[in-house]
């Protein structure tokens, strides 16, 4: 099941990593900077295939993207509203600036889900950005025939997000009562490899280093509570110092979002744990 959005640092490709470290039984499953969720719609694939004896019991997917949350609710609570609402849109130049200028908040939630579904899927390199005041910003992307409406995906989508609890919230009210049985997955805006990589725009709220500093604390409380949590972050000397003390490994992903294409390639990316012992690998 692959996400319905595109999203900078998509964990996609790095699922084969991420899996070998999830417990096979989960009572609430967390993710409190859910992106493209690519974690979450695999563990749910699982789930749902297993007849709800699968990874998790419950889950919460939580971000501080006003936008992203509105359409994961849209699809989970009315997806037959976003397919039709989708029907309209076209991959046309002129079309995206004029929806790119629309304020999405006097929007219904379906048309809003739908909005930032076609300025996904349609801007440049997938990319979503917005400035100061919370606007979108991404100019118009140059594609081939891209796919904007794909109604079974967002149906598939909607029957695995049944019964999410979908928030709109900060990383720690995400996290605020997990215990023993729950799993946590981090995969927050990446402390930046150079000072020409620092992208944290993907809300109003910049993830800066306070941020990172505040989300490091978070994941040793987790760790204090026995509460097993995952993070993925680059590799980097400043992620290091931050969560030293912890088990870390080391992985290469694929990177494809880039300014310079020539630059795009495999990075190193740090996998944090809570805990010491590696986990079996699940059944596929």
């Amino acid at each position: 099941m692959k996400p319905i959005v595109k999203w900078a640092g998509g964990k996609s490709r790095l699922l084969p990593e991420l899996l070998k470290n999830v417990p096979k039984s989960i009572d609430t499953y967390v993710e409190p900077f859910a992106g493209g969720a690519a974690l979450f719609f695999e563990l749910a694939r699982r789930t749902r295939d297993k007849d709800g004896a699968g990874q998790f019991r419950h889950a919460r997917l939580a971000d501080r993207n006003a936008e992203l949350v509105t359409c994961y609710r849209a699809v989970r609570d009315s997806v037959e509203d976003v397919v039709e609402a989708l029907q309209p849109y076209r991959y046309d130049r002129e079309l995206y600036y004029a929806t790119r200028a629309q304020d999405p908040k006097a929007m219904s939630d379906a048309a809003r889900a739908a909005r930032l579904l076609f300025l996904n899927r349609t801007c440049y390199n997938g990319l979503w950005r917005v400035n100061s005041k919370g606007q979108f910003n991404v100019p118009f992307g140059r594609h081939t025939n891209p796919t904007i409406l794909d109604a079974e995906h967002l149906r598939e989508a909607s029957k695995l997000l049944a019964g999410v609890e979908i928030l709109l919230a900060d990383f720690s009210e995400a996290t605020a009562g997990v215990t023993r049985r729950d799993f946590v997955y981090f995969d927050p805006p990446y402390v930046p490899v150079s000072k020409t990589a620092d992208f944290t725009a993907y809300s109003a709220e910049k993830f800066g280093p306070a941020e990172q500093q505040r989300l490091s604390a978070e994941l040793r409380a987790l760790k204090t509570r026995g509460v097993r949590a995952l993070l993925s972050n680059a590799d980097t000397k400043e992620t290091r110092r931050l969560y030293d003390g912890l088990s870390m490994r080391t992985v290469q992903m694929r990177r494809h979002i880039n300014r310079d294409p020539m630059k795009r390639g495999d990075a190193a990316e740090l996998i944090v744990m809570t805990w010491s012992e590696k986990s079996k690998v699940l059944s596929s």
